[in-house]
């Protein structure tokens, strides 16, 4: 198979010819037909994720059709439609027992834990557990756009945040994580107060229903600018960007008995950031993590999807071959461009 390699940390990938992948007894192989570009996979390039052996293919956002069936799996057969979230579940730890596989004791994550979809086939462990079928009205690349930043966003906004129609919801940073946020909350009838630096991210976000626009860039203090527009502060609030200083302002910008999620992954020089403990104590703040959706979540998310109350295929920017994959995926701290970037071409 054709796949995008890299040797070393921080060196550029390579496409490479691999063998083929084939199916653990419990797994499948899929023909990848779209994959997402995320900044998780830059975090992984530059070698921020420990799991990660050399060389490594990396990927974790993917849509495509069961190529391989293990002999022990029992729901699934070649040909079969499907995409997977980026933590499967074991399905026989006590985590997975409680429902909760994105929190799995014994996890398995392509494109990190184990080799990922930056090619034409992917290995996926515990089919039968992770694998989740594509409605036929449901196109590979807006599938493949769902596997880590969409469902992550579902969880933290619906399963997480709780967040109710009425409420305010301030989301800070708008790439793929925070505009599938932005329409998640709009979605269930929050009013959304969208917080970024670019204009044309905020611009999207208002498309995609944000109430109001933040320009992290141009007010003297965001934290005040939403209380402001919030009257008294968000009851919900994501830092879908992950960084100390919009970690400290979804914080700070909640009014009492608010709920922060951290959505953006808090990694290296920024995985230890200075939380305001006081205000959690006084206001009785609640702060939250979201990391993932389980696949038996999925069935209320695409329900959602097709009644129309959400659009997915609106956060796809570019569609891109495996070739300009690799640009794509060094240069995701740069935050070029807005929406998803879906490897379409293989």
């Amino acid at each position: 198979m054709k796949a995008v390699v890299f040797e070393e940390f921080s060196a550029p990938p390579k496409i490479q010819h691999l063998p083929d992948p084939t199916p653990e007894a419990h797994g499948v192989v899929v023909k990848v037909m779209a994959n997402g570009v995320c900044r998780s996979d830059w975090h992984g390039w530059v070698g921020h994720d420990t799991a990660i052996q050399l060389p490594h293919v990396p990927g974790h956002e993917l849509a495509g059709v069961v190529e391989a069936v293990g002999k022990d799996v029992k729901k699934w057969c070649i040909g079969d439609r499907v995409t997977v979230p980026f933590v499967g579940g074991c399905g026989t730890c006590p985590e997975c027992h409680s429902g909760n596989h994105q929190v799995c004791d014994n996890q398995f994550q392509p494109g990190f834990t184990h080799w990922g979809s930056f090619a034409e086939y992917v290995a996926i462990h515990y089919a039968d557990v992770n694998l989740v079928a594509l409605p036929e009205t449901l196109d590979f690349a807006t599938a493949a756009s769902l596997g880590c930043r969409f469902v992550t966003s579902f969880r933290a906004v619906v399963d997480q945040g709780k967040t109710a129609a009425g409420q305010w919801v301030a989301v800070h940073g708008c790439g793929g994580v925070g505009l599938s946020a932005v329409m998640i909350a709009n979605a269930v009838g929050a009013n959304v107060v969208a917080i970024d630096i670019s204009e044309d991210a905020l611009n999207l976000a208002r498309q995609l229903g944000a109430t109001a626009t933040v320009n992290a860039a141009k007010v003297p203090n965001v934290v005040e600018a939403v209380a402001e527009i919030t009257r008294g502060g968000a009851h919900v609030s994501l830092d879908a960007l992950g960084h100390p200083t919009t970690c400290l302002n979804s914080i700070s910008n909640l009014r009492k008995r608010g709920k922060h999620v951290q959505v953006g992954l808090m990694l290296a020089e920024n995985s230890t950031p200075a939380i305001p403990m006081s205000k959690v104590i006084a206001h009785e703040l609640e702060i939250l993590g979201s990391h993932g959706m389980q696949a038996h979540r999925y069935d209320a998310m695409l329900a959602m999807i097709q009644s129309g109350k959400l659009a997915p295929e609106r956060l796809i920017g570019k569609r891109i071959n495996l070739e300009q994959s690799i640009d794509a995926l060094m240069n995701m701290d740069k935050f070029e461009g807005a929406g998803v970037t879906v490897v379409t071409e293989f």
